[in-house]
Order: structure tokens, then C-alpha cells, then sequence
């Protein structure tokens, strides 16, 4: 069952992660506003209203007391050439992670090794660069907000090579501080920090659903088939073109405000999960569920621009995954795309509330621990598809809210479901391995 369509309060937002033709995001070292204005020319040119940008932490800031102006500058040029095709622009912070590359400043790396999470000198240096951020880009009337940094949590998991160690409520502390420090600097923009979906299902991820559903003004969303439904469901099944929907759906369960934003700011078609000649269904397939989620606030591929050939030891998705390919030609998925929002202006998509939510126990929401019962291999996850098969376009709800009837008043659940009642049965024979980033990037290479 479902509720009756509800107002959405502003119109839904496309855009895409931009990433330069040009040198990639090494083109910061070698800034040609003329090389920025021809990729955001060819953006425009698909309808798209924003652009993310990524500047790089180590150029912006080599040595923790030094913040390079020329760099702040060059940030406030892009903004400003992005103006010049009606295009708005979200900042990142700290870059970071890109593409299986990490972007740490030298000061702490190797001999200079410092906890970017906790090192009070290390946070007071980064607090300064977000402010440095912020005054540049805040008197702007397209800039959209701030995103602390990229799937900075990377950093933070088991799986990193040399990771920085920390606690729930350290990193908490963390995001906490940083986005206080943008919104001192810039109180109107809408600002939040990113994550990789291990945050929705690692028991040991120090950051949290409650920190991603609570901390900064909007919740965002990075939808990857590759990570682990490509390894669970075999070409053609729903549940990998459904992903992208239960994420938003399982972000949406974890917000105490029904009305928290949510902003699906990464999702890709990435090779060979998604082959290239199915890339425009794909993403089509993927955005349609999800569009008449109330408070879904937008939409941003990832990506912009292919990368080019001429760069090595990319993981092969990489070379792949752009809207528009490295010579700024539009690629099918691009003309898909243009079509798509040319037929939500014409005819936008009514917001409906879910009356079916699927009910999950959330475990120790303080540390995560249980959060992993909703990961793509277990039975949360097959009862969500099975009802969606069966049409009725479910969400999901914690069980700890059950007994709040003016929380599930205000989302229009009517129709509470189990997953034992469902009786789906889990994709994945046991648990879903832990998945080295390193060996999803050489099979990709491979591929």
C-alpha cells in the first residue's frame, strides 16, 4: 500500500562529479581556465544544473601552515566559469580519494605521519583550509555548498593500507567540527560530508548511519554495483539496477527528521559490471525508482568526462564511466540523461510517500555494530527486492521507530513487514567477504 502523492518543495536537482578532460584533476596543477570553460560548456550542453568540483588537498595546502592563494583563486574561477553556463557548483574540501587514488599533503604521510581524524594540529590545519574554502566561494550565487571531502571514511576502514585509526565518536567529533567551521563561514549553503557505502553496512566502519542520516545538512548517497551486488546477483537481475533506490531508501530510515534531505551524490555505470553498451539503460534504470522519493533532493552522476587513455594505471572502469567521452563528445548514457531531464521539466515526477516499510533491527546505533543485517547478502536486502517485485515500491524502517506513530505518520508508512515474513531467500552463500578496493581495481584492470 501506498500513501497518496505529497508536494515536493522544490524541483529535482541534476548534476554531475565533474572531472576535467584535460590531465584529470591533475589539471589543478596546471590550471587553463579556457581548457574549464570548454568541459563546462559541454555539461550544460546535456541540461544539467551542477557541477561538483574536487580540488586537491596537497596543492591547496603543501605544508600545514601554508594555504597557497593562487589555489583558493583557481577554486573561485571554476565557480565563476560554471556561472557563465547556468551551472551551480558544490565544493569539495579535502581531496583526498579519487578513483583509487589517494591526495594526502606530505605533512602527514611517511616520516610526518599524522591521524587526520584525531591529530589536534592536523584538524586545526584543516578547519583552516575549509574556511579558506568557504570566505573564497561563500559571496557567490552558484554555489550550491561544501562537502567536507571525498568518501573521506576510506581512510578509516579496515581495509586501507595505512590507515588512520578512530572511534565512532572521534570521527564524529571530526565531522562535527569541520562542518561547524564552514557554516560559521558560510551559514546559507547546504553542507555535509561523503562516505562509501561501508557506512550503511561494516559493523566496523568508525563512521556511522547515525552520523551519515544526522551530521550536516543533507544525507548523501554513493551507489556502486561493483563493490558487492555485481558479485552477488548475475547480469539482467533487478537488484542491480535497484541499488541506487535502496540506498536512498535505507538513508531515508535513518534520518530522525523524515524531512532530511537526501542528495544521491555518486552513482556510475561502471565496466564490466555494467557493460558499455548498456550503460545509458542502466542509468535510466537505476534513477527512475527513486525520483518520486519526497525528499530526494538531486541527482550527480559520476561522472562528467571520461578519462583519457593517454593517463595510465587507471582502473579500466575508469576510462569509462563519463557522461561525455575525453574529447567532450556526448556518449549515449550523456544523451540518455539529456532526455530524461527535458521530460521531468516537462512533466515532473510526483513525490510519493511508501506505505510498505520492511522493518530492521538497527543494533547498537551509538558504534554501528549490527548495521551489516541490511548489507546486499542477507535477508533485509531479499525481502526489499521481493517486494518490489511484487509492486508495492517498498522503503524500510527501524525497528526501534515502530513505536513512534507520528514518525511513521510523517512518512506515510501504513504497512509494517518483516523480512522473516517475506521469506525471501539471501542472494550470497554466507557472509559477503570483505572486498580489498585494491582487488576490485586489478580485476577491473584485468577486464
Amino acid at each position: 500500500m501506498s500513501s497518496a502523492p505529497t508536494a515536493r518543495t522544490a524541483p529535482l536537482r541534476w548534476g554531475v562529479n565533474y572531472t576535467p578532460s584535460e590531465s584529470w584533476f591533475h589539471s589543478w596543477q596546471d590550471f587553463n581556465i579556457d581548457a574549464v570553460k570548454a568541459d563546462l560548456e559541454s555539461i550544460a550542453s546535456i541540461g544539467l544544473d551542477h557541477v561538483r568540483i574536487f580540488p586537491l588537498w596537497p596543492l591547496l595546502q603543501p605544508n600545514r601552515t601554508l594555504i597557497r592563494p593562487a589555489g583558493i583563486a583557481d577554486v573561485g574561477k571554476v565557480v565563476d566559469a560554471a556561472a557563465e553556463f547556468g551551472l551551480d557548483v558544490s565544493v569539495d574540501g579535502l581531496q583526498g580519494h579519487l578513483s583509487s587514488y589517494d591526495y594526502l599533503p606530505s605533512w602527514v604521510t611517511s616520516w610526518h605521519r599524522r591521524n587526520i581524524f584525531t591529530d589536534p594540529d592536523v584538524i586545526a590545519a584543516q578547519a583552516e583550509l575549509v574556511t579558506a574554502l568557504a570566505t573564497e566561494v561563500t559571496a557567490r550565487p552558484n554555489v550550491l555548498g561544501m562537502t567536507l571531502g571525498n568518501e573521506t571514511n576510506q581512510f578509516a576502514v579496515a581495509r586501507h593500507p595505512e590507515k588512520h585509526e578512530t572511534t565512532p565518536a572521534q570521527m564524529g567529533e571530526w565531522i562535527n567540527t569541520l562542518i561547524d567551521t564552514v557554516k560559521k563561514v558560510w551559514p546559507q549553503g547546504m553542507h555535509q560530508h561523503s562516505f562509501d557505502d561501508n557506512v550503511w553496512f561494516i559493523d566496523s566502519s568508525p563512521v556511522t548511519p547515525r552520523h551519515a542520516a544526522s551530521l550536516g545538512d543533507a544525507t548523501t548517497v554513493h551507489s556502486w554495483v561493483f563493490t558487492s551486488v555485481s558479485r552477488l546477483f548475475p547480469a539482467g537481475h533487478p537488484a542491480r539496477t535497484l541499488f541506487a533506490d535502496y540506498l536512498v531508501q535505507l538513508a531515508d530510515s535513518w534520518a530522525e527528521t523524515p524531512t532530511r534531505p537526501i542528495w544521491l551524490q555518486e552513482i556510475g555505470a561502471p565496466y564490466p559490471a555494467v557493460p558499455k553498451e548498456q550503460a545509458a539503460d542502466f542509468l535510466e534504470a537505476s534513477l527512475r525508482p527513486l525520483m518520486d522519493t519526497p525528499n530526494l533532493w538531486g541527482t550527480t552522476w559520476w561522472c562528467s568526462h571520461d578519462v583519457s587513455r593517454k593517463l595510465a594505471d587507471f582502473p579500466e572502469l575508469e576510462y569509462t564511466l563519463g557522461l561525455l567521452d575525453s574529447d567532450r563528445k556526448v556518449k549515449p548514457a550523456g544523451r540518455r540523461l539529456a532526455e530524461m531531464i527535458q521530460e521531468e521539466k516537462r512533466n515532473p515526477t510526483a513525490p510519493v510517500q511508501r506505505g510498505t516499510a520492511l522493518s530492521f533491527d538497527s543494533g547498537d546505533e551509538a558504534t554501528g555494530v549490527g548495521r551489516s543485517v541490511t548489507d546486499p547478502s542477507g535477508e533485509v536486502f531479499a525481502a526489499w527486492l521481493e517486494l518490489a517485485a511484487r509492486g508495492e515500491k517498498p522503503t524500510l524502517v527501524r525497528e526501534a521507530k515502530l513505536a513512534d506513530a507520528g514518525y511513521l505518520a510523517a512518512r506515510g508508512i501504513n504497512n509494517v513487514v518483516t523480512a522473516e515474513a517475506v521469506g525471501a531467500r539471501p542472494a550470497g552463500v554466507g557472509d559477503v567477504p570483505v572486498v580489498s578496493e585494491a582487488n576490485i581495481w586489478a580485476e577491473t584492470v584485468e577486464a
